[in-house]
Order: structure tokens, then sequence, then C-alpha cells
């Protein structure tokens, strides 16, 4: 991989993040997403058995008030860095740019053709390797296993469900507040826009790894996921360093929300 040190694009060694920033603001976002699920989420959920879908509500809700805390939180750190949250400041410290030429930093439009291969390994990992990522996981660390109920493919597991939330609009409006946050306000907008560009002062070019376990580490919503979530955040922060821009960490992250998205638009629509 090409050295991301580009004249006038790489940050000023005198404004990256020292280790205990770096996982200051990790802390910020992980603790809340993980007391609203495990503290929260516990305490006023129904019961699974008797309303799987207002357990599975009332989750997504829980987590998207989450995410929306981490779109609160990196436009107060850009505020309190920057000064101000203007559009071109955040999209010059959020890397809201189109992908540079590594060698160069030149902006170079043809490079968007990135996003094509990006998007296949990305569906690959989730169809061919995410389980296998995952069972490695829980044999080491069984007791992380996903309580019942608790993940999206719960819903689309029961009958009484499906036939429920047919012509149900306000579920898809749910879940596409819940996924924009997901894969772009939230998570990616911290990870990848707040964060990455700041890392490289302490790991250079393996910053891209460094990212993807602290995105996957960040998961203490969904402790049976990190280890997944890590190999899927090495895709997701990898062409946001090489090529400096946020978007394709952005792109790549929503191919599986989208997916969804349509899941509950059958469903919604009475397809499924």
């Amino acid at each position: 991989m090409t050295s991301l040190a580009v004249e006038g694009t790489a940050e000023p060694a005198s404004s990256q993040y020292s280790v205990s920033k770096i996982l200051g603001i990790w802390a910020l976002a992980a603790v809340p997403m993980g007391l609203l699920s495990w503290v929260v989420f516990p305490a006023f959920s129904p019961d699974f058995a008797t309303d799987p879908l207002g357990a599975g509500v009332t989750r997504i809700l829980l987590l998207t008030i989450g995410l929306i805390w981490l779109f609160v939180l990196s436009m107060i750190i850009v505020r309190k860095e920057e000064g101000d949250l203007r559009w071109t400041t955040i999209k010059r410290r959020l890397r809201l740019n189109g992908p540079r030429d590594p060698k160069t930093g030149a902006a170079r439009g043809r490079l968007w053709l990135w996003t094509i291969p990006l998007l296949l390994a990305i569906i690959i990992y989730e169809i061919v390797a995410r389980r296998y990522v995952g069972n490695a996981w829980l044999g080491m660390f069984p007791f992380l296993a996903e309580p019942t109920g608790w993940g999206m493919e719960a819903i689309f597991k029961s009958p009484e469900v499906l036939e429920t939330i047919k012509g149900a609009w306000w579920f898809l409006a749910l879940y596409v507040v819940h996924a924009t946050f997901n894969t772009f306000l939230g998570e990616e907008l911290l990870f990848r826009g707040v964060l990455l560009p700041k890392m490289e002062g302490v790991f250079g070019k393996w910053s891209w790894i460094a990212s993807g376990v602290l995105h996957g580490f960040y998961h203490l919503h969904q402790p049976w996921g990190i280890l997944s979530s890590v190999f899927s955040g090495f895709l997701y922060a990898l062409p946001s360093q090489h090529f400096r821009t946020t978007w394709m960490g952005v792109i790549v992250h929503s191919a599986q929300s989208v997916y969804f998205a349509f899941l509950i638009l059958g469903v919604v629509l009475g397809l499924a």
C-alpha cells in the first residue's frame, strides 16, 4: 500500500490524537451503547416470547438513540476543534470529499470505481466468511452468545411478526433512520471521519487496522459479533484511509443496510 503521508492531504503531526484521546473518544461511543443494550433494554423491553415485535422495536429504538449520540459526539468534537459547524468545516474535517489519488493527493473521479470491488468484497465476507468468524469467536467466548430475540434476524423468523408488519410503513421508516445513523451519521462519521484522520500520528500506515479493532470492540452492545465487526471494520477503514475520504467507508458499510431495507420493504408490501 502506498504511503498516505501525501503533501497537502495528510493531517499535521501537531493535530494528531494521543492514544489516551483515541481511547477516550472510543469509550464515549462504546459505553453508552453498552448501557442502552444491557441495562436499559432489559429494563424496558417487552418479553420476546410474548411480544417479539415490541421487543424488536424497543431494541431498534434504543440503539438508534445511541447512534444519534455518536453523531452528536462527532459534532461536539468538530465544534471544539474547529470553532464552528459550517458545512465547509465539517466537510474538510471529516473528509467528506471525493477520493484522492494516494500518490499525488489530487481528486480523481475514476477512483469511485473502486467501490465496485469493495462492495463485492464486503458481500462475499458477509455471505461466506462472517458466519465462520462469528462461530470461531463464540467458540472461544461462548458466554458472549446472542440472547434470544436480540437480533434483527429474529423478527423475520416469526410468521406472526411478518404478518403484523405488512403495511407498517412506520417500521420501514424506523429502520431507515436507524440505518442512516448506523452506516453514515453515527459509526462512520465518528470512526472514519473524526478518529481515522487523527490516528496516523500513533499508528501511521496501520491506522486502518487500529480503526477496525476499535470499531469491532465498540460493539459492546452486541459482543457476539465483535470479531466479525473487527474484520468488516478493516474493509470500511482501509479504503477510507487509502483514498482519504470517509465516503468509501460509508458506501461499503451501507451494503448490509440496503439489503435489510429492501427485505423490510418486501415484507411491508406483503411480498415476503
